[in-house]
């Protein structure tokens, strides 16, 4: 089992789809080394330093906290069921409502459309709040995802934008 990283106060709370098979064996999240996302939130402004997955923990130091939509380890997230990812979304939405980030950064068109019950998704910001908790839509920064590191960092750029606007 893989712990969310929360708590109150937070500029964003990151959203991973569910732990792949080497984050499920380390017990940390965005663990697999072909994962970008350490990487990107680094090159996007989110951190000072690229963080080790093992130093996750940090990322309240900086504003930042990680949840998943589903608990069960898969090699890839097609391997979920709608049933799973509606489920997850509900959860995911309880843990906002608690916790109230600035924004909710779900990592996946597909993943925020099939957990959040909706037909379409563009990136970026979402018409949508959980409470006063704006949500994104960000590329996937899996290994998998063929999105180039620039492009993965200028779309987690813009939310990090967007916060600094605000004051966050």
């Amino acid at each position: 089992m893989i712990d969310d990283i929360l708590s109150t106060g937070l500029r964003v709370v990151f959203c991973g789809i569910n732990p792949g098979l080497s984050s499920a064996r380390k017990g940390v999240h965005f663990a697999n080394p072909n994962n970008r996302f350490w990487r990107v939130i680094h090159l996007a402004g989110f951190t000072d330093r690229q963080l080790k997955p093992e130093e996750e923990a940090h990322l309240l130091d900086t504003g930042c906290g990680i949840t998943m939509l589903v608990d069960r380890p898969t090699t890839e997230a097609s391997e979920l069921s709608r049933q799973e990812y509606l489920q997850g979304g509900r959860r995911v939405i309880a843990k906002i409502e608690q916790y109230q980030p600035a924004a909710l950064a779900v990592l996946g068109k597909q993943a925020y459309r099939q957990a959040f019950s909706r037909t379409a998704a563009e990136w970026g910001k979402q018409t949508i709040t959980v409470g006063d908790t704006e949500v994104w839509v960000l590329p996937n920064p899996s290994g998998l995802n063929r999105m180039s590191l620039d492009a993965l960092v200028a779309a987690y750029a813009e939310l990090r934008s967007d916060l600094r606007s605000q004051g966050l």
